[in-house]
């Protein structure tokens, strides 16, 4: 089985950064992870490199290698990529505003058979109940389903078969994430993308860009920010 390259994209949030770090680090097995801090504070920058000395984890500030404002999941998942390849692993995006259990990774490693090409783990509430953004979910029935849906990155395995099929160089510049683009690209070359409804996580959606829960709590002000100051394209 391939090894696994856990990788957690970071932007503020410190709180709950800290504690998806804690909890990726009782991960069962070895635990190779690099944290991407997309333009945090100083501050904030400040304790992820002092939590990067104390737990032995990779940290890459995109801050010092590029000018490019935040969001930059396009550079992350293009530099995660290349390594991932060079190591010959799977890719694992955990989300700063997830918490994972110590065999969430291994159980998602699991599935990742032959011509599969993700493998998700369904999101829930801190009260076991499905939450954003696999809300669609609640309709599915069994333990680990094939979907053709959308999957998110909140706790995603791609697989190195994915990988080598799936140019990141190739994704659009213009827009801010790519989760919805690289699993619909996933079903297009023929895998299959695996939902494990029995393999969940906490999330606590966007911790990290409090801005977006407009979309919940008042709509038309997210949606003004998203098409006036070109905000959350996905």
């Amino acid at each position: 089985m391939p090894s696994l390259h856990v990788i957690m994209p970071v932007k503020d949030s410190p709180d709950t950064t800290r504690e998806a770090i804690e909890a990726l680090l009782h991960t069962d097995g070895g635990l190779d992870l690099t944290v991407y801090n997309d333009f945090s504070t100083p501050e904030n920058t400040a304790l992820l490199a002092e939590q990067a000395r104390t737990h032995g984890f990779r940290l890459v500030n995109w801050a010092d290698r590029t000018d490019h404002p935040s969001p930059n999941y396009r550079l992350t998942l293009q530099d995660a990529r290349r390594r991932a390849l060079a190591e010959g692993a799977h890719l694992v995006i955990v989300e700063s505003d997830v918490l994972v259990r110590p065999d969430t990774l291994s159980r998602l490693a699991a599935m990742a058979t032959d011509g599969v090409g993700m493998v998700a783990a369904v999101t829930v509430d801190t009260d076991g109940r499905i939450n954003f953004p696999y809300r669609y979910a609640t309709r599915l029935r069994g333990t680990t389903v094939d979907t053709r849906k959308r999957f998110s990155f909140c706790c995603t395995l791609l697989t190195h078969s994915l990988l080598q099929a799936c140019d990141f160089d190739r994704l659009d510049p213009e827009k801010s994430w790519y989760d919805v683009t690289i699993s619909h690209q996933s079903i297009h070359l023929g895998f299959r993308n695996r939902l494990m409804l029995d393999n969940p996580v906490v999330h606590r959606p966007h911790s990290s860009r409090p801005w977006k829960q407009l979309k919940y709590t008042h709509p038309l002000q997210y949606y003004w920010q998203k098409i006036t100051r070109h905000r959350d394209r996905i």
